[in-house]
């Protein structure tokens, strides 16, 4: 059953409210065909990326639109040279970032990240990272994973990874590859093997995508 929009904005607020890294009562919402808008503003960019989080858990929320913005406390006000000092020197300290080629931009305190990585989650690290600098009013992610040939033989080395993370009927799930993404289909029987088949497939280098078609046998 498809929620009210009054119901939906509720909620929503309620999300708010219940997670204590965001002040609710600065945030504004409202709800309309069940996209909500997001207004007001919030003193760090970790807010309002944990605000966006927040509403996008609520069920029922089909789309988000985000008019929040980050006003720093004057205490709290960097140079863009500090910020960019900053964040490149924060990516240097990160072992899974050693020798990476992430390229940092600032303008107004908006962090723009750029170049190539090899892994997925190095680029989610990187935001995870920098979104809690001082002086950070935002964050655009413009990493790509270095280029890679997903032929057979990874379509093969995923399968082979499924096999070690001993799912009872392997044999029900079907790889595919469409470019940089993975596509995995078929059946299991719990929820805990189709996880394992998620992060079999997300382990490998140059995947950008897992598109989970596996259906859960109860």
């Amino acid at each position: 059953m498809l929620k009210t929009d009054t119901t939906l904005q509720s909620d929503v607020m309620a999300e708010l409210a219940w997670d204590p890294q965001i002040y609710a009562s600065h945030i504004g919402v409202q709800a309309k065909d069940g996209v909500i808008t997001l207004s007001g503003e919030v003193a760090d960019f970790t807010q309002k990326w944990a605000a966006e989080r927040a509403a996008l858990r609520v069920g029922g929320v089909q789309a988000l639109a985000v008019e929040l913005t980050v006003a720093l406390p004057w205490q709290e006000q960097r140079s863009d040279g500090e910020i960019s000092a900053a964040a490149a020197n924060a990516l240097h300290m990160v072992p899974v970032l050693k020798d990476h080629a992430i390229k940092v931009m600032v303008e107004h305190g908006w962090i723009t990240l750029s170049g190539e990585v090899e892994w997925d989650f190095q680029r989610k690290t990187a935001i995870s990272l920098l979104r809690h600098l001082a002086g950070v009013t935002g964050i655009s992610n413009q990493i790509t994973l270095r280029s890679k040939l997903l032929s057979q033989a990874i379509k093969e080395e995923v399968e082979a990874a499924l096999k070690r993370r001993a799912i009872r009927d392997i044999n029900s799930i079907t790889v595919s590859i469409d470019g940089p993404d993975v596509i995995l289909s078929g059946s299991v029987h719990s929820w805990s093997e189709r996880a394992l088949a998620n992060h079999a497939a997300a382990g490998m280098p140059g995947v950008r995508d897992v598109i989970d078609k596996i259906s859960v046998l109860i």
